[in-house]
């Protein structure tokens, strides 16, 4: 017979059963091990406390006293971080609306592309990698796969330029070219998956990815010989998508520096939407002691 406490300060008492144990698991939910295997028991919560006792029963009292012994010997070590997305959403608009502008024929010679190819290197490549990767501290999958493909994306991009400009690789230009319509399809099936994941938090997010989805499928459709309309349509709907993400991006930051909301973006919690109100409420022990949260 034993009986266990862990880290979640919930108690279990003894039982009278020699050939069975009783620990807590981290969810607030006691395992009871018996021979024909664990049954699970409900033991209440942090907030709540046990719940299969009314408040004032013994095991109830012992619950709060082993609550705040856990608190006050419970040390916390947090590195927060900035939103990533915040540079990767203005990286990924810088180079998506100077290329896309490029792809729509709103300017343009035979030498803009050794132009174009630093900026889309630096701001859309190793800019959104940069944040990509910092989405994997701020546990944000959605960034992640997003800023990585497309910075990585840019980055393939800047260097394919300079190869042509270079004389290494034949010049790029708007035509039939499957390798490149290939790309476009793969990063339009990637992104459309992004897209759906950020249902899950905002509809300006999804809007982003939407457009850029589309963007992606219509180059595709240029690059397999799809003709200059299908171009002309990718850098429009392209640009929206940069538009969009600079609105995000924007959003993001504002609400960083306020700590409230400036710009809606579509969130599904309603506070979130509304100008001035608080998009989010830290997670806090009743102590005070701070928590970290999932995501930016």
């Amino acid at each position: 017979m034993s009986s266990t406490s862990d880290s979640s300060g919930f108690s279990n008492a003894p039982r009278n059963d020699a050939s069975s144990t009783r620990t807590q698991t981290p969810d607030g939910v006691a395992d009871e091990h018996v021979a024909g295997g664990p049954v699970r028991q409900h033991a209440g919560d942090a907030r709540t406390g046990p719940t299969e006792h009314p408040a004032g029963h013994p095991s109830w009292d012992r619950w709060h006293e082993e609550m705040a012994d856990w608190t006050g010997r419970s040390r916390i070590v947090l590195t927060p971080v900035a939103a990533p997305s915040i540079l990767g959403l203005f990286g990924f608009a810088a180079a998506t609306a100077m290329v896309s502008t490029w792809m729509a024929g709103w300017y343009g010679t035979a030498a803009t592309p050794l132009t174009l190819w630093p900026f889309a290197f630096t701001a859309g490549g190793v800019a959104q990698l940069l944040a990509g990767m910092w989405c994997y501290r701020a546990r944000d999958g959605l960034g992640t796969a997003m800023h990585g493909i497309w910075g990585s994306f840019w980055l393939g991009f800047g260097i394919l330029t300079l190869l042509a400009q270079t004389g290494v690789h034949p010049p790029l230009a708007l035509a039939t070219d499957p390798a490149m319509a290939w790309w476009f399809i793969v990063l339009a099936v990637i992104t459309a998956f992004g897209m759906l994941a950020a249902l899950a938090d905002n509809l300006m997010l999804f809007a982003t990815l939407a457009a850029l989805a589309v963007g992606s499928a219509f180059a595709a459709v240029g690059y397999y010989g799809g003709g200059s309309w299908a171009f002309t349509t990718a850098g429009w709907v392209l640009f929206g998508s940069a538009c969009a993400a600079t609105y995000v991006a924007g959003s993001m930051m504002l609400a960083g520096s306020f700590g409230r909301t400036i710009l809606p973006t579509g969130k599904l919690s309603k506070d979130a939407n509304l100008p001035g109100r608080r998009p989010m409420h830290p997670i806090e022990y009743p102590e005070g002691m701070p928590g970290s949260r999932v995501g930016q």
